[in-house]
């Protein structure tokens, strides 16, 4: 069955990023895919995102579809037809909303697990917290917004880490089946990143010594969307070894 394109308003995307050691990332990935470098560094994360007006492309926003997301996230290069490409691996996705978990992998790519979210916010302060209903992924996190990015040793500016994530706009997701990864693509017209500055973060996933043993996943920075149209484009399924 032929996965429609999506649109969408990104109500809050909340990206909390890690400095990573390149030789622990590279053991997360599937091969074809391989650590995009900054600076020497691998950058990993989580996407904290609520999407608004989910819909088929062409339906008003009236009939869209709300929820609370979540997303772990490696930054990754490949080798295309045209050369390097660039995007990210995401080892899970968990979502709040049923439709979602039963329609990711099925209607568009992406399977999903369930997750509750705890989520209050002020125009100057984001806190979001989500726990996985299996047990195996737990995240919490403050951040202030801030009129620019200050202490990150993976982006010298702002400019910089929004031009990074807005060109790796390409995921691709695990798969239960292992053979692929389904892959959906971001776009926005309307690009617009602001800093945060994180007053707290915990992640059971950064946090874990037997997946990132000490000093190898150290916090670095975080970046906000808020109100921000967006389509979402199906990807073919990559093949991985």
């Amino acid at each position: 069955m032929r996965q429609p394109r999506l649109s969408s308003v990104v109500e809050r995307r909340l990206l909390v990023n890690y400095q990573v050691d390149p030789d622990i990332a590279r053991r997360l990935l599937p091969a074809p895919l391989r650590p995009q470098l900054v600076r020497g560094h691998a950058v990993a994360g989580v996407c904290l995102l609520r999407l608004g007006r989910v819909r088929p492309t062409g339906l008003p926003g009236a009939f869209g579809l709300r929820s609370e997301n979540a997303a772990h996230r490696i930054a990754v290069e490949w080798d295309g037809p045209d050369g390097v490409e660039t995007g990210v691996y995401i080892p899970r996705r968990d979502t709040g909303s049923r439709v979602n978990a039963w329609a990711g992998g099925r209607l568009f790519p992406g399977e999903h697990g369930r997750a509750d979210f705890d989520v209050r916010e002020t125009p100057d302060r984001l806190h979001v917290a989500c726990a996985t209903r299996d047990g195996e992924a737990r995240v919490e996190v403050t951040v202030d917004l801030a009129d620019e990015l200050r202490g990150s040793g993976l982006f010298a500016d702002l400019a910089e880490a929004s031009r990074f994530f807005r060109e790796g706009a390409k995921g691709y997701s695990a798969t239960g089946a292992g053979r692929h990864l389904d892959g959906m693509q971001l776009h926005s017209t309307a690009w617009h990143v602001e800093a945060g500055l994180v007053r707290s973060a915990t992640s059971s996933f950064f946090d874990d010594p037997d997946r990132f043993p000490p000093g190898s996943a150290t916090l670095d920075c975080a970046l906000v969307m808020r109100n921000v149209p967006a389509g979402w484009l199906p990807l073919p399924a990559l093949a991985v070894a």
